[in-house]
């Protein structure tokens, strides 16, 4: 049994993902940004922010890229007011891996900000050891986060496994010398994750409780 567990947040415990890419596309109209599809923003999904938006508009400059952000945190801010959709059986899974004495921490592109805001939102504070932030460490997929934690915690890379849904996560993992899951319901399909090797890819949190309860 794994000693610590580390979440992704957004399309792996809570299904933000609509949220977050409806807001970006807005944010790009608002500065006049070129046009992007969905499917671009959620490729970016688990990156920090700054990172994110580089990735989809890298032939803008520095200004316009800052007003896009600005924009972003406002209409995220706005949209985020009541609590997300957690995925079936998120609550039960933490439950149970907190019963049996296994440790559990996020590593998120979400800024500290965000991130306390919506597990106050979401009343899940208290389910962590620990947590990690884009603005606190390096994007994904550098292992900075996972470090950190791993540091923090006194665990050895081997004790612990990453659960998540996009290849960010899951090479951060593996550039950590962490395990990794893969989940498929997030922003990234079964293959762009199986092609980074994780143990294993489900498809639902109860597969998840089944696999980490073994």
């Amino acid at each position: 049994m794994v000693k610590l567990v580390i979440f992704d947040w957004d399309g792996t415990l809570f299904d933000s993902i609509d949220k977050i890419c409806s807001c970006m596309l807005q944010a790009a109209e608002h500065a006049m940004a070129p046009k992007r599809e969905f499917h671009d923003i959620q490729n970016i999904i688990g990156l920090s922010l700054d990172e994110g938006i580089k990735v989809v508009w890298p032939e803008l400059p520095v200004d316009t890229l800052d007003k896009i952000k600005m924009h972003y945190k406002r209409l995220y801010v706005q949209a985020d007011q009541s609590p997300p959709l957690a995925y079936d059986g998120m609550f039960e899974l933490l439950e149970q891996l907190k019963g049996q004495g296994v440790l559990l921490a996020v590593a998120t592109g979400k800024t500290r900000r965000g991130l306390d805001r919506i597990m106050s939102l979401t009343e899940t504070g208290h389910y962590f050891a620990t947590t990690r932030c884009a603005d606190e460490a390096l994007s994904k997929p550098h292992p900075m986060m996972l470090e950190q934690i791993l540091a923090e915690l006194n665990v050895l890379p081997e004790d612990a496994v990453m659960v998540g849904d996009t290849e960010y996560d899951l090479n951060m993992a593996r550039a950590a010398g962490v395990a990794s899951i893969g989940v498929s319901y997030g922003a990234h399909d079964k293959k762009r994750l199986a092609s980074c090797q994780p143990q294993t890819i489900v498809d639902n949190l109860y597969q998840l409780a089944s696999i980490l309860g073994k």
